[in-house]
């Protein structure tokens, strides 16, 4: 019996890991400011460029041969280094060689602290509103989110996060400080999530990217530095955010032994291993040149500071921003359009891009009228957007 030779190729129809989810707001938002020529203060990237000693110190790695693998779990010079510093800042000490585990950027680490913990029908509490990636993360290993609003002032709700914790808690995000809403966590709020979870078996991730970007002399309160929480903590960091270099996509995570462990089997197979010359002149700029992160919050706080006294003078009412380079206004004496409508509408009419509140709410449980913007630019691109802004 002869076959017919078909006359067209079949094209499979994927089934999709992930069928709710669409191209993300950031870009959604970034793409509109470009083709209406407004000033994208929505996604979160510097408009200014790194501090040229660490970019020689790139070319440098480059020249000197330093492109190929290195080892899976990165650079033992900057693991020594986090170490150290993490030491100084939080009073804990990692082993930087079973510890600590160079990341390509933050959201990789994230991904793969929950691939590594989270098996399929494991409920993993995020409390909202909250960074994009989470609940994607947390379907692709097969876990089903308890998602906890905070409190209307983005704080956390204890109460209502001891009573989404169950016997099917595998693990608990958090975020601090807070994006969007630039709140931070208090030692108080780090001490009653330890001993909340002090009873159980669930795995923190602490996601910490804006770590060195608190303000008016508060200071950021690390899971590595509650000893109720170190021991069952990933804690998650960026040298994107902290050096001005989020095309570089590289991170950090710091964890206890066992949990290290688990990270690594993952991690060894998503990506393996991470930009090699980007990793020896972190680790050079770490050492030598302190000041670049220890000196980040006086930086920032005189950016956000310059964009909060221009916007105090439109009808835009200013929520705190602690922490993160994020200012949040509530513009409901400006208009009554939803949120995704009106920063469209603010960024084709006005000419100034932000990101609307909801997109990291899977369901909203307050009616706000909640703007986000990034001040993480030049002084010149906050002033023309603030220019634009000042008839609202």
């Amino acid at each position: 019996m002869s076959l017919t030779p078909p006359t067209t190729a079949h094209r499979p129809a994927p089934r999709s890991r992930l069928p709710q989810v669409g191209t993300t707001i950031f870009t959604v938002m970034s793409a509109l400011a470009q083709s209406c020529g407004a000033i994208n203060l929505g996604q979160g990237f510097p408009d200014f460029e790194p501090d040229p000693v660490l970019l020689d110190a790139v070319t440098r790695a480059l020249r000197e041969g330093h492109n190929q693998y290195p080892p899976m779990a990165g650079v033992p010079l900057l693991r020594e280094a986090l170490a150290h510093k993490i030491q100084q800042s939080h009073g804990r000490r990692y082993d930087p060689g079973e510890e600590i585990t160079i990341t390509a950027g933050a959201t990789q680490a994230l991904l793969t602290a929950v691939l590594a913990v989270v098996h399929p029908g494991d409920e993993v509490i995020v409390l909202t509103p909250a960074y994009d990636s989470y609940l994607p993360s947390i379907e692709l290993a097969g876990g089903v989110a308890r998602c906890v609003p905070l409190n209307a002032d983005f704080g956390p709700d204890f109460d209502a996060i001891a009573t989404a914790l169950g016997p099917r808690t595998r693990a608990m995000l958090i975020n601090s400080p807070h994006n969007p809403s630039g709140r931070i966590w208090s030692a108080q709020d780090m001490r009653r999530l330890g001993e909340l979870l002090a009873p159980t078996d669930v795995v923190l991730i602490s996601d910490e990217v804006y770590e060195h970007m608190v303000y008016d002399g508060q200071a950021h309160h690390s899971a590595a530095a509650e000893p109720l929480l170190a021991e069952r903590a990933f804690v998650v960091s960026s040298f994107g955010k902290t050096y001005h270099a989020t095309g570089w996509k590289v991170g950090m995570v710091a964890a206890p032994r066992e949990l290290s462990a688990e990270f690594r089997k993952v991690h060894q197979f998503n990506v393996f291993t991470v930009n090699t010359p980007m990793q020896w002149a972190l680790a050079q700029y770490l050492r030598e040149h302190p000041e670049a992160h220890t000196g980040l919050p006086a930086f920032y706080q005189a950016k956000r500071d310059r964009f909060r006294a221009g916007l105090g003078a439109t009808r835009l009412r200013l929520l705190p921003c602690e922490g993160t380079y994020f200012q949040c206004v509530d513009y409901s004496a400006v208009s009554d359009l939803p949120e995704a409508e009106f920063c469209t509408w603010l960024t084709r009419e006005i000419g100034v891009a932000a990101i609307p509140i909801t997109a990291f709410e899977p369901e909203p449980r307050l009616a706000r009228r909640t703007a986000r913007f990034c001040f993480a630019k030049r002084d010149e691109t906050l002033d023309a957007a603030l220019q634009r802004l000042g008839g609202l």
